[in-house]
This record gives structure tokens, C-alpha cells and sequence, in this order.
């Protein structure tokens, strides 16, 4: 049975702007694939679409984003068609990381070529901005930059080879409240210097350096006023030798940005006394590759 990997996303840059009549707000984001990864297993089956979800305590219904996905794509098809899917939960719940969008993304993905419906890109990505802000980007993959509620993509030149290693806390850090706080505080006192332009225009020289020093995430301020441990995750990575170390969308995921992979793995040994670890690296592309078993 074929299987495709749903990978974990990261924010690199991430700016957030006025609240917009539809409630939600606009931001200006690039966003990376990272090698965490669920993956989503799928079997032709006549007339039924079903669910079964592995390592995490998950609904098997349209609860489940990954259910939705698979009812949407049927709909989009005429229906008829079925599906087993069987989904192994590998990133982190509630992380700040995209885990619920990336398997929608490949579910979209793989029932494309699947049911041999021969959507195209933009087809899928329409598809993908019905289910939730981050699934277009999770469906493009690689380095892209979003901006709208996030539907809006458009692929950036890679994250040039490096090590990151993702460090996953206890707490939780609700998506809504983060919003309220920076509406509260005032969009402008978080907006970074050089901004998401600056971020972009370090990718294009393709100098790690350059680009660590760009990266900034509008929500760290807030959350870690309120949640002082992110700030001791974040010291212990750079004291580590990282290149840069950032929380991702509204936490409470927190990563340290490595040139090698020896200081990666040493940095990630210090920590996973404490907290769930993964040394992990960029991924050029996002649930488009199909993998065998």
C-alpha cells in the first residue's frame, strides 16, 4: 500500500496584521517543510470513506480534518468513490506545527492520484483553502512564502542545508488567544524591523547566516510574557550554538536553527531530559512525493 508523508511545518518569518471583516487577521509568512512527518495510507475501497488513526487520541470522523479532506475530494469527484485511510500520528498535537493541515494536505494529494482525478495544482489548492488556512502551504511544500489568512502561496528559493532540531513543551498555547493578545497590545509594537522583505531577500542569497538573522515570529513577545519557559528554551539552543532559535505560529513549539548536525544532535541531548526532541531538516518538497512500501 502507498503512502504519503505529511511533513511538519515550520515558520521562518511571520507577521500579522489587522483583524479583516471575514474574523480572520492578515499575515505575511514564510513557511518550511521539515522532515517530521505523519503518514497517510490510503486504499481504494467501493463507496465508503473511513479512518484509522495510529499515536495520537484523535476522532476517526469528520472531527478529523484528514475526513474532511477525503468527503471534500469525493464531492469534487462526484461521488461514489471510496476510501480506507489509515493515518500514523508522528508530529506533535497542538504544536504550532501544522500537523492536522499536513495530513489534509495529503489526503488531497493522494486521492488526486488515487482516484486518477487529474486535478490540477491550482484545482487542489482551492480545494485546500476550504479546509484551513495552512493546507495550501502544507500541499505546495518546500520554502514558500503566504500571506491573505495564509491560502495565498508562492513558492521561495530553499532553505539552504542545515539541522534543526524542534523542541515540543508541555504547555498550551491557544491560536485564538495569541491573536487576542496582539490586538490588545497593538499589531505595529510587534512588527519586526526588516519584516518578512528582509527574510526573502536573505533566502535569495542563500546564506544561512543571513537568514537566521532575518527570521522573527509577531507572537513570541506575547506568548512569552505569559509563558517564560519558550524564552529558557529559546537561550538554551542559542547558548548551544544555534544559528537562530524562534517559536513557531503561536507556539508552543520552539527550534534552534544548526549548520551541523553535530551541534544539532548535541543541543537536542541537552534538552530531551526535559522535552519531546526531533532533530529534523528541510524538506524541498511538502505531501507531494508518493512513497512505496
Amino acid at each position: 500500500m502507498p503512502f504519503f508523508p505529511a511533513w511538519a511545518k515550520l515558520n521562518l518569518g511571520l507577521e500579522v496584521g489587522a483583524r479583516r471583516p471575514d474574523g480572520y487577521h492578515e499575515i505575511r509568512s514564510i513557511m518550511q517543510t521539515v522532515s517530521l512527518a505523519d503518514q497517510v495510507k490510503l486504499e481504494w475501497t467501493t463507496g465508503s470513506i473511513s479512518l484509522e488513526v495510529e499515536g495520537a487520541d484523535l476522532p476517526a470522523d469528520s472531527g478529523n480534518i484528514a475526513m474532511r479532506a477525503a468527503k471534500l475530494m469525493r464531492d469534487r469527484a462526484g461521488g461514489g468513490l471510496g476510501v480506507s485511510i489509515r493515518l500514523i500520528k508522528r508530529i506533535p498535537l497542538a504544536a504550532g506545527l501544522a500537523g492536522g493541515s499536513a495530513d489534509a494536505a495529503a489526503v488531497l494529494f493522494g486521492l488526486n492520484r488515487l482516484w486518477d482525478l487529474g486535478l490540477s495544482s491550482p484545482d487542489l489548492i482551492a480545494l485546500a483553502a476550504d479546509l484551513g488556512s495552512d493546507v495550501p502551504f502544507c500541499l505546495l511544500g518546500g520554502t514558500a512564502y503566504a500571506k491573505g489568512r495564509g491560502e495565498i502561496v508562492a513558492p521561495l528559493p530553499p532553505l539552504p542545508p542545515c539541522f534543526i532540531v524542534l523542541v515540543c513543551s508541555p504547555l498550551v498555547v491557544s491560536t485564538a488567544w495569541a491573536y487576542s493578545m496582539l490586538d490588545r497590545d497593538g499589531l505595529e509594537q510587534h512588527r519586526p524591523v526588516d519584516g518578512i522583505d528582509g527574510l526573502e531577500a536573505a533566502l535569495e542569497t542563500g546564506n544561512l547566516s543571513q537568514i537566521a538573522a532575518g527570521m522573527a515570529n509577531a507572537f513570541e513577545p506575547v506568548v512569552m510574557a505569559h509563558f517564560p519557559l519558550i524564552g529558557e528554551i529559546k537561550e538554551i539552543l542559542l547558548t548551544a550554538g544555534a544559528l537562530a532559535a524562534m517559536m513557531s505560529g503561536s507556539g508552543p513549539t520552539v527550534y534552534g536553527l544548526f549548520s551541523t548536525s553535530k551541534e544539532a544532535h548535541a543541543a537536542a541531548s541537552i534538552l530531551k531530559a526535559s522535552f519531546i526532541t526531533h532533530v529534523v531538516q528541510p524538506v524541498p518538497v511538502g505531501a507531494g512525493r508518493l512513497i512505496e512500501e
